[in-house]
């Protein structure tokens, strides 16, 4: 069962929203004067489809508004009748077509501006032309429109026709769209004395991150942004609180109300506010939750809320920007990388040797805080067919080059010794080099809140030493210092 509302003009839409609110949670706004409602199941509560309907205008005769009401099967014959009769109307479950036989034909101009709206012949929205149309053939009932034959409507009308003729007889063209409201996923507190230092706003923030966790458990929503605001004592030169805001992009819906304080904390641990506050707000941007899926086959990552909180905490540790993930970048300079948020890769992006598949954040393999692994592939080996393997030898680099102590006779390095605990050193059995390589010289003046960027001038050797290691040395042509910068695996 459907009803129909429809306020006297001057009505505001917002008044007749709430009436229907009072009834149903479903409801959909026709227009600025008109709502409809879904009222399936409250025959228990009120009785039958009058007694509801009696019931609706007496909520907004309470209210100082005066609405019609109609009751029906459907939501285009509620529609109908309500735009028709005054008062309450009521048509039994079935009886549509018969109900609106007597209707004039004009009343179909209430759908012309639907956001579904059948198209009148010649092409335009509305049903002007169709109107004069099917008077010009002396339809003026909507009952008379409901008797032709619907091939002859198609073949005259095409298929707008026929759309109408579905709505002169109670059809509903489609489902009802109930409006959502808009939901606010904020909590604000006024403090009875302004508070100083991260301590004691840790306490108001679980104070109101407790509801706003509650909130989007309710919705199955998580934060997407956390936006705290914190209104401060200080006042600016026009009289206003200064207001300090950050916003947190946070990598995954998180919901969890320690982790949504643990994160706003860490954050104004490294941006605090500049006076005592005495006003605290917090928001979110809501999204929809995440359902994590473990396998019984890999190993489990850690959840989201963990691996937020550590890089908040890293950040904090660090500085803004100092944490993340390496990307490679365009240059040929040794050890060159930029620094992007962490993200943790997803087991479908794994290969099953366990690396990542090529194209996704980049081909950079193996890298840690103290080396990477660069994978170099060689010709493959005179095995034929499935069984071929190709042998691949990683360059193991280490994050900063190895001061080490290198003796050179004929141009040539002949020991190499190191105090880096795990590289012994030794006599150079094997060499090949040198391979000079420089650059970075051309970069001139760097930007603004950047570090400059450091020339480079090498003479690179691969060496394998009487310990049996193969490493990778280089000498700094300017200063003649000797590094080593990495292990051959």
């Amino acid at each position: 069962m459907f009803g129909a509302l429809f306020a006297a003009e001057g009505t505001p839409v917002d008044a007749l929203i709430g009436v229907a609110q009072e009834f149903s949670p479903r409801h959909e706004v026709c227009g600025d004067r008109e709502v409809l409602l879904d009222l399936s199941g409250l025959s228990r509560l009120f009785g039958d489809a009058r007694d509801i309907a009696q019931e609706i205008r007496r909520e907004a005769a309470d209210r100082d508004l005066r609405v019609r009401v109609a009751m029906a099967g459907t939501r285009t014959a509620a529609r109908l009748i309500v735009h028709h009769r005054a008062g309450i109307s009521v048509i039994e479950p079935g009886t549509e077509a018969a109900s609106l036989a007597s209707l004039p034909i004009d009343l179909l101009a209430i759908f012309a501006n639907a956001p579904n709206a059948p198209n009148a012949p010649n092409g335009s929205n509305g049903s002007n032309e169709l109107l004069k149309t099917l008077k010009r053939w002396g339809v003026s009932t909507l009952g008379e429109l409901s008797a032709l034959a619907p091939g002859d409507v198609a073949a005259r009308l095409g298929q707008a026709g026929v759309a109408w003729q579905r709505l002169a007889r109670g059809e509903d063209p489609r489902p009802l769209l109930p409006a959502v409201p808009e939901e606010r996923f904020e909590q604000a507190l006024d403090l009875e004395w302004p508070i100083e230092g991260l301590e004691p706003l840790s306490f108001v923030l679980g104070r109101l991150m407790e509801p706003l966790a509650a909130h989007l458990e309710r919705r199955d929503r998580g934060a997407a942004v956390l936006h705290v605001r914190l209104q401060l004592v200080t006042k600016q030169d026009d009289g206003t609180r200064v207001m300090h805001e950050r916003t947190l992009e946070l990598p995954t819906p998180i919901r969890d109300p320690r982790t949504l304080r643990t994160l706003a904390l860490l954050d104004l641990e490294s941006n605090p506010p500049a006076a005592a506050i005495d006003r605290v707000i917090v928001a979110v941007d809501p999204t929809a939750a995440r359902v994590i899926q473990f396998s019984l086959l890999t190993r489990p990552l850690p959840t989201p809320d963990q691996v937020s909180t550590l890089v908040a905490r890293l950040d904090a540790l660090m500085g803004q920007g100092r944490s993340g993930s390496p990307a490679p970048v365009d240059s040929w300079q040794p050890g060159a990388f930029a620094m992007q948020p962490f993200a943790p890769v997803e087991a479908d992006s794994l290969q099953r040797d366990g690396t990542r598949r090529h194209g996704e954040h980049g081909d950079l393999e193996g890298f840690s805080s103290e080396k990477k692994i660069l994978r170099v592939s060689v010709s493959p080996c005179s095995v034929s067919g499935e069984d071929a393997v190709t042998p691949a030898v990683a360059l193991r680099r280490f994050r900063l080059p190895v001061p080490a102590r290198v003796r050179v006779e004929r141009a040539a390095p002949v020991r190499v010794m190191t105090d880096r605990g795990g590289l012994t050193g030794g006599s150079v059995e094997a060499c090949a080099g040198p391979w000079r390589t420089s650059g970075g010289w051309w970069t001139g003046v760097p930007a603004p809140g950047r570090p400059a960027p450091r020339p480079w001038d090498h003479d690179e050797w691969d060496v394998t030493l009487s310990d049996g290691a193969t490493y990778r040395v280089f000498r700094e042509r300017d200063t003649d210092a000797w590094f080593i910068e990495g292990v051959v695996d």
